[in-house]
């Protein structure tokens, strides 16, 4: 079956889900569970070492078989095959989507334009390792002799975001005689914050910014350059030995200082946000050593496998993308929620926020048409038990469906007394009063005053995936990412969007830059701006006038 160019609300499977949607809306997981006392086992899957429970969706077998259609009537198949194979399915951009050729195995052939670009691949992760390796060991000196203890990443966004998050979740594998620390914010205050305390001699710089120009980064490294120099006598050579670069602008990193043969590479069939097993991870790598970082890939490859091979009804990314699909689009649910119960999870999160909305984030079609349904929910979390003294009010008995995703592991990293079993029993109890609640009778059989009754009641039917995995390695942590990575692509070939460029980004960049010289030119600049941000730049002015 060809990929379609229709638009998703004139596919068969979609108008047969929108009628079966009408017949099931108001069916109760009560119910669905009740008549179906083997449910609990049966919407069940395991792969790849993570186990999927699915069975607390309000589905049904019907349900599911449609989901199924929507996928195959959608080009799935085809347009996964199309990504491995490196067409270059990034249409706007007319580049190829190869954040799976980033863990593909030596040997393997992925070819973009004539070329194999996996001998590619394993030269930068082999260039990374001998690199972390020498700064992990003291081999690799500071100007002075001394030896690296601080590690400082410079990036933003997809430069930022994977590094922090992995960092925080790989943290029990990192090296703990060093210091890690992120900067990406422009505010300089993540700067000052990120160097506080730190010994310039001892201290690396991770610039990632692959055209070497991002306003953000480049900021925060010219302010690094000042701030080592400083501490360093202002030698310009010591440059090249307290910064490297992962980039594809050797001439600008070489106007930088930089030494290019301490320049990772990584290239333009990657996304920033699907980068994080690229040189981009490079921070990582140090952190947690060479080993473990491949292991990471080796859990990134098997999802890829996983997700590549294996039938949609059994498919873990697959029936995740449909079941957000089914919750979006015919239940109007405009959010969900990600909900960790491990705390080195505490960014996965915020990191899920790029990976998925930024992804996803489309009002147009492939073919430039206006998309015909709603494209890309909100993705949100904290890690548990935390929320649920926060935010679980709402998911429980708020007035908006938010469908959940809890993510735990069999055993903890750190076993103390009873932690664990009570951390576990929270997920699952979470999940069950989320599915099931408790009904008006139940607390009127509790004793509790008539008029208090409707404010302890619990209407159940919330909808969530539990997944469980059987500890939190580096390997996991590869799975879980590539199990979103491919949920997200199975959302967008639904709606037929490119989930793999981010044009959104690029208009308030291009007016920031517009604006900064009106801040900051001594004459009085002539503003030709809308009436709201002509005096906003006037009252900041005003205000640094009277410094």
């Amino acid at each position: 079956m060809e990929p379609t160019t229709k638009s998703v609300n004139e596919l068969r499977a979609w108008n047969a889900l929108a009628a079966h949607y009408q017949n099931i809306r108001e069916l109760h997981l009560r119910k669905l569970f009740a008549d179906d006392p083997t449910r609990g086992q049966r919407l069940t899957v395991e792969a790849a070492g993570l186990f999927l429970d699915y069975s607390k969706n309000r589905i049904t077998d019907e349900t599911l078989k449609l989901l199924v259609q929507l996928a195959d009537e959608s080009g799935l198949r085809e347009r996964i095959d199309a990504m491995f194979r490196g067409d270059k399915i990034n249409v706007t951009e007319n580049r190829a989507v190869l954040h799976v050729a980033l863990r593909a195995p030596k040997g393997a052939s992925i070819v973009v334009d004539g070329q194999n670009v996996v001998p590619e691949v394993h030269a930068v992760l082999d260039k990374m390792a001998d690199f972390s390796n020498r700064v992990r060991s003291g081999a690799w000196k500071g100007y002075t002799g001394k030896r690296i203890r601080n590690v400082i990443n410079v990036g933003i966004g997809g430069s930022d975001l994977g590094p922090v998050m992995a960092y925080e979740a790989l943290k029990h594998y990192s090296e703990r005689a060093m210091t890690f620390r992120f900067v990406s914010n422009v505010d300089g205050t993540d700067f000052a914050e990120a160097v506080y305390g730190l010994e310039p001699a001892e201290t690396l710089f991770i610039i990632s910014s692959k055209t070497f120009t991002t306003l953000e980064t480049m900021t925060n490294a010219r302010t690094a350059r000042e701030w080592s120099l400083g501490g360093l006598g202002g030698d310009e050579k010591a440059v090249a030995k307290h910064f490297v670069a992962v980039s594809t602008n050797a001439s600008e990193v070489e106007k930088f200082g930089i030494d290019t043969s301490n320049m990772f590479e990584f290239w333009d069939w990657v996304g920033g946000r699907y980068s994080m097993d690229s040189a981009i991870g490079l921070s990582t790598m140090i952190a947690i050593g060479p080993d473990n970082f491949r292991a990471m890939l080796d859990g990134f490859h098997q999802m890829d496998e996983h997700f590549r091979t294996t039938p949609f009804d059994r498919n873990l990314p697959v029936l995740m993308g449909l079941l957000a699909v089914w919750y979006n689009d015919f239940f109007g649910a405009a959010t969900v929620a990600v909900l960790p119960y491990e705390q080195y999870l505490k960014r996965f999160p915020a990191y899920l926020q790029q990976l998925t909305m930024e992804s996803n984030g489309k009002h147009v079609a492939l073919e430039g048409n206006k998309v015909s349904c709603d494209t890309g929910p909100v993705y949100w979390g904290e890690p548990g038990t935390n929320g649920q003294h926060s935010f679980y009010q709402l998911i429980h008995q708020g007035t908006r469906l938010i469908p959940c995703d809890f993510i735990a592991f069999y055993q903890t990293l750190n076993p103390l007394g009873r932690h664990h079993d009570i951390l576990l029993a929270n997920v699952f109890a979470q999940a069950e009063a989320l599915a099931f609640g408790k009904t008006a009778e139940q607390v009127k059989a509790e004793s509790t005053p008539g008029w208090l009754v409707p404010h302890r009641v619990f209407e159940g039917n919330r909808p969530s995936n539990t997944i469980l995995a059987e500890r939190l390695t580096p390997e996991t942590l590869g799975k879980l990412v590539a199990l979103y990575e491919h949920s997200v692509f199975t959302q967008g070939t639904i709606w037929n969007i490119d989930s793999f460029d981010q044009w959104g980004v690029e208009l308030g960049k291009q007016l920031a830059q517009r604006i900064i010289p009106e801040l900051e030119s001594k004459e009085k600049p002539a503003l030709n701006h809308d009436s709201s941000t002509n005096n906003l730049i006037r009252q900041y002015r005003q205000f640094k006038e009277t410094l």
